[in-house]
């Protein structure tokens, strides 16, 4: 039996030397996603497949995967990208990179927070194309200390990114998830409902799972709950915002702005986003440190050593 590994995209090079120590694998050699024709293949011949969430690991493809599949290593702590139970109907491990990215990912929502409350994007394009100077309603932004804060999915990235609102700039944080969070009830938080939090949250940021559940959970319906100052944060997953309803929203004046690092119909972004000032885009950088992606390079490296040795991986995925 094969024991060789096929990694979809390269890995930071602390990673890829980790890698290259426990087992024999074959890099793909664009600086792209792999195709789909590429993925099939390598699901048909290698032990492990390395795996980005941009990678589609359906149930077709699953269904075609070779005899010697023990593996399919996610290189992220979502896993919406793969079939979970297709694969472990056919005893195939999945296994994703949790924990590592928490901090990395919930900085990243402050960052498009300050800059769309603060208009950081403008101010800079002002200052790069034009002369600065203006009056007391020159480029006026929203406040932050003090203010309240909207949580959707009080899992680990949302409950740090809470927390450092809570802890950092005083604010009043509620939150909505299916449980109620002792870590989040510990800083003073409070568990309400959907609608609830919506009307009364200065910025609601987003950190569920994307679900049949969860998808387009905010649309035009909720987003006309919030107030017409608010700010709608998401490094959660694109599909869980009505892009089109979002840009509506935008353009209307039903909220004030958004900060995006994640897309409904990724890599494509909604076109009239991009024409709109009062919305800062990412490009699904969430966990883009260095040191954040190296760990989670060390993750997928621990998990395929762990299966190509006959155990199950330290963080499987079973549904």
């Amino acid at each position: 039996m094969t024991k060789k590994v096929y990694v979809s995209r390269r890995m930071p090079p602390v990673a890829m030397e980790a890698l290259g120590k426990i087992c024999e694998y074959d890099l793909n050699p664009e600086d792209r996603n792999a195709t789909r024709e590429e993925l099939a293949y390598a699901l048909k011949n290698y032990a492990a497949v390395v795996t980005m969430l941009s990678d589609q690991a359906d149930a077709e493809l699953i269904a075609q995967a070779g005899p010697n599949l023990k593996l399919i290593a996610n290189y992220a702590v979502g896993f919406n990208n793969i079939d979970v139970k297709a694969a472990n109907a056919r005893g195939i491990y999945v296994s994703n990179t949790p924990d590592v990215l928490t901090d990395a990912t919930a900085d990243l929502g402050w960052a498009l927070l300050f800059a769309a409350a603060r208009r950081v994007i403008e101010g800079d394009n002002i200052v790069r194309t034009s002369r600065m100077g203006g009056g007391p309603e020159y480029l006026l932004g929203s406040d932050i200390t003090g203010k309240t804060l909207g949580i959707v999915g009080a899992g680990r990235i949302g409950s740090n990114f809470a927390k450092k609102g809570a802890l950092g700039f005083g604010m009043k944080v509620l939150y909505y998830g299916r449980h109620n969070s002792p870590a989040l009830d510990e800083i003073g938080a409070k568990l309400v409902s959907l609608d609830e939090l919506l009307a009364e949250s200065d910025y609601v940021s987003l950190h569920c799972p994307l679900t049949p559940d969860t998808r387009h959970l905010i649309g035009a319906e909720q987003l006309a709950k919030m107030k017409h100052s608010a700010i709608l944060i998401n490094t959660a997953r694109g599909p869980v915002v009505d892009e089109k309803a979002l840009v509506s929203a935008l353009k209307n004046g039903t909220i004030a702005a958004a900060g995006l690092d994640v897309y409904e119909h990724e890599p494509d972004v909604e076109p009239e986003l991009k024409t709109l000032s009062n919305v800062v885009l990412m490009p699904h950088v969430g966990s883009a440190t260095l040191g954040t992606r190296t760990n989670m390079g060390l993750m997928v490296v621990r998990n395929v050593e762990a299966v190509l040795a006959g155990n199950t991986p330290p963080n499987e995925v079973k549904l």
